[in-house]
C-alpha cells in the first residue's frame, strides 16, 4: 500500500489558479511546480527521483497503513484522504490551495495547506517534506525556526510552517497524533496567526468560495457530479494573473507505455484554450472567457499580421525551447521533457481558434468589459492570416513533427475565423467588412468541399487530395461548416467509426506518424465522436459510449489525455483539459432538459 513512487494516475488535483498540486491515494504530494504551473517541480515524485525513495514528495504516512479513501469535499477543489492501519487507527488529511475573496481581491497565494487530524484510535504518523530544486538535481539548504522549516535553492526559498513538532518533522520521526495539526507550504513569509487557526480559516473560506462558484453554474439535468468536477478542474487549469489556460498540469506522462510520446503540456495552446472557454461558457461561467480575452488580445497585439504560434507560455513567452532533464520519468518511462518544440510549428487552425475563442464576447451583454470596434479590428488581422493560410501546408492539429500537408481541419478553422468575423462585423454594422469576410468564408468553404472531400473514400479526409481519416473531421458540424444531417457529414462520421473506433474508444488517426502507429485512444476524439453521433440521431449509442467514458475516470472523477481501449488504463498528461471539456460537452448534448421535471 505504500510504494515509493506512484504507479498510476489515481491522483487528485488541488489548486487556486496560481499553482496546482497532485495528491496520490496515500496522501502524498507527488507533483507541484513553483512559483507557477510551468515552474520548477519541487515535488516531482510522479516522474521519479534520482535520490532516495521519498525525495521530491511531501508525505504524511500513517504507520502500518493498509487502506485509504479519497474524495473531494462536494462541489469544491478541496480533497480529503483517510488512511487506516491494521489496528483500526485512522487519520484524515485535507489538502487545498487557498482561494477566496478578501479585501476586494482574490487571495490565491502560491501555497498548499495540509490539515491532519486523528479520526479513530491512536494513530502514529511520519511527516516527510522533501522538496528538491532544479528538476530534482539539487537538495535544498534547510534551516529551522520554532515552528517552520526553510528550504533554499535554485533561486527560490519556500517555507513549511506548522504547529506540529518541528523536531519530529525535521528528523522524520514517527509521532503520536493526539490532536489536529496543520502545515502551510509556500512563500518564505511568516504567518500572521497560529498555523492551526489560520489553516482552518483558509479551509472554511476556500470551501465556501468553491461552493458559491459551482452554485452559479448553469448545469444540465443529468450527469451533474461529472460536470461539476470537470468544471472545477478546468478552472484550476487557468492562470488567473494573465488569463492563460494550460493544457494539463504535468509534463512527460507518456501517451502509451514506453512510447516516447512524452510532452510538456504546462503551456497555453490556443486550440485547447478555445475548447475550455467554450465548455465553461456553456455552463454560464463567463469569467474565464473574460480573462482569456486579455491573454489573446496581448498575443494579437504582439504578433500583428504575422505568424501566430500554436502555443505560448502562460506569461506570453514565445520561445519554449524543448530540453530533457535527468529524471527517470513516469514509471521509469522517460524522457522527461521541459518546453515544447511545437512552438516552432505552423498550425493554421490557430487563427480560427483565436477568433472562435473571442467571438461570443461580441454578443454577450453580461461581460463587464464589452469588446469594441478596436477589438474587432485586432481580430481582423488574425483573420487576414487565416485567409492567407487556409490552403497552405502545416503541421496540423496533431502537431506532426516531420511532415507537412494541407490539413482539412486547419482549413476548416480558417473558414470558421472568416465566418465569425462576418457575423461580428454585422454586429457593428460594418456592412462592407461583413461582405468581405463572408466572401472569404464562402471561398474557403468551396475549397474544402472540392479538395477535402474524397468521393472514393466516401468521406472528408484528413488532408486535401488525401485518403486517410482523422477524428478532427468530426468538428465539421460543431463549428457550423455543414448541418449535422448533411449526407457528407453523416458519411464521414460513419467512416470514422468504421476506421478509428476500437470498442467504445476512438483514435486520432490510424496511419503511422513520427513515433509509429498510435497505441491508445485519444479521449477528446471519443467525446467528439459522441457529439457527432448525437447530432446525426444516434443518441442512444452516443449515451452508451459517454457513460463508458465516465467509467474510465479515476476515483475522483478526472481524466488524462489517453485511454488504453483494452484495459481502460489512463495515459498521457493529467488532468487533461481537452478530456474534461469532453465530459461537459457530452453531458450538455445528452442530458434531458429541465422541463422534463415540470
Amino acid at each position: 500500500m505504500t510504494p515509493s513512487e506512484p504507479s498510476s494516475l489515481d491522483l487528485a488535483i488541488v489548486g487556486n489558479c496560481s499553482v496546482a498540486a497532485l495528491i496520490d491515494k496515500m496522501a502524498r504530494v507527488v507533483w507541484m511546480c513553483l512559483p507557477r504551473f510551468d515552474g520548477d517541480p519541487v515535488f516531482h515524485a510522479l516522474l521519479g527521483t534520482r535520490g532516495a525513495a521519498g525525495d521530491g514528495a511531501f508525505s504524511i504516512d500513517l504507520e502500518n497503513a493498509c487502506r485509504s479513501e479519497q474524495a473531494y469535499i462536494e462541489n469544491t477543489a478541496v480533497v480529503v484522504t483517510r488512511l487506516y492501519d491494521e489496528a483500526g487507527n485512522a487519520v484524515e488529511i485535507t489538502d487545498f490551495a487557498p482561494r477566496f475573496q478578501t479585501k476586494g481581491r482574490m487571495f490565491r497565494p502560491t501555497g498548499l495547506v495540509r490539515r491532519v487530524r486523528p479520526i479513530a484510535g491512536h494513530p502514529r504518523i511520519r511527516v516527510r517534506c522533501r522538496p528538491r530544486f532544479d528538476h530534482g538535481t539539487r537538495v535544498p539548504e534547510v534551516s529551522y525556526g520554532s515552528n517552520h522549516m526553510r528550504f533554499v535553492g535554485n533561486g527560490q526559498t519556500v517555507r513549511l510552517t506548522t504547529n506540529a513538532s518541528i523536531t519530529y518533522v525535521r528528523d522524520e520521526t514517527p509521532f503520536l497524533l493526539d490532536g489536529p495539526v496543520s502545515f502551510y507550504f509556500g512563500p518564505d513569509e511568516s504567518l500572521t496567526h497560529h498555523p492551526e487557526t489560520l489553516c482552518r480559516e483558509f479551509e472554511e473560506e476556500t470551501v465556501l468560495h468553491w461552493r458559491l462558484w459551482t452554485r452559479r453554474l448553469g448545469l444540465p439535468l443529468d450527469y451533474q457530479e461529472a460536470v461539476i468536477r470537470a468544471a472545477v478542474t478546468l478552472k484550476l487549469c487557468t492562470y488567473e494573473e494573465t488569463g492563460a489556460i494550460i493544457a494539463a498540469a504535468t509534463t512527460s506522462i507518456p501517451e502509451a507505455a514506453n512510447s516516447g510520446r512524452n510532452w510538456d503540456y504546462r503551456y497555453c495552446w490556443l486550440r485547447d484554450a478555445f475548447f475550455v472557454v467554450r465548455a465553461l461558457n456553456s455552463l454560464s461561467e463567463m469569467e474565464t472567457m473574460e480573462n482569456y480575452l486579455r491573454y489573446i488580445n496581448n498575443i494579437a497585439s504582439m504578433t500583428g499580421a504575422d505568424h501566430v504560434q500554436p502555443l505560448y507560455g502562460i506569461a506570453l513567452e514565445e520561445k519554449l525551447v524543448e530540453t530533457t532533464v535527468d529524471l527517470p520519468g513516469y514509471r521509469g518511462m522517460g524522457p522527461v521533457r521541459i518546453g515544447n518544440q511545437a512552438y516552432e510549428h505552423f498550425q493554421h487552425d490557430v487563427y480560427g481558434n483565436i477568433v472562435l475563442g473571442a467571438s461570443q464576447a461580441f454578443f454577450d451583454k453580461r461581460l463587464l468589459r464589452q469588446p469594441g470596434v478596436d477589438d474587432f479590428e485586432r481580430l481582423e488581422r488574425i483573420g487576414e492570416r487565416a485567409f492567407a493560410m487556409h490552403d497552405q501546408p502545416d503541421a496540423g492539429l496533431w502537431e506532426l513533427r516531420t511532415r507537412a500537408r494541407v490539413h482539412t481541419s486547419s482549413s476548416l478553422m480558417c473558414w470558421a475565423a472568416c465566418d465569425r468575423l462576418a457575423k461580428i462585423a454585422r454586429q457593428f454594422d460594418r456592412i462592407e467588412r461583413a461582405v468581405l469576410w463572408q466572401e472569404r468564408a464562402d471561398a474557403i468553404h468551396a475549397t474544402i468541399l472540392a479538395r477535402g472531400w474524397n468521393e472514393k473514400v466516401g468521406a472528408f479526409v484528413e488532408s486535401f487530395e488525401g485518403q486517410d481519416l482523422d477524428a478532427s473531421l468530426l468538428l465539421i458540424a460543431e463549428v457550423g461548416f455543414l448541418p449535422p444531417q448533411d449526407p457528407r457529414f453523416v458519411a464521414t462520421v460513419e467512416r470514422i467509426g468504421e476506421t478509428l473506433r476500437r470498442g467504445k474508444h476512438l483514435f486520432r488517426y490510424h496511419a503511422a506518424d513520427d513515433f509509429g502507429a498510435p497505441e491508445n485512444a485519444f479521449n477528446i476524439c471519443t467525446f467528439w465522436y459522441i457529439d457527432a453521433l448525437a447530432r446525426i440521431g444516434r443518441k442512444d449509442e452516443a449515451r452508451e459510449i459517454y457513460e463508458t467514458m465516465l467509467a474510465c475516470r479515476n476515483h475522483v472523477g478526472l481524466l488524462s489525455e489517453d485511454t488504453n481501449p483494452a484495459t481502460g488504463e489512463l495515459w498521457g498528461n493529467f488532468p487533461q483539459t481537452y478530456s474534461m471539456v469532453g465530459i461537459i460537452n457530452g453531458a450538455m448534448r445528452l442530458s434531458e432538459g429541465w422541463e422534463s421535471l415540470v
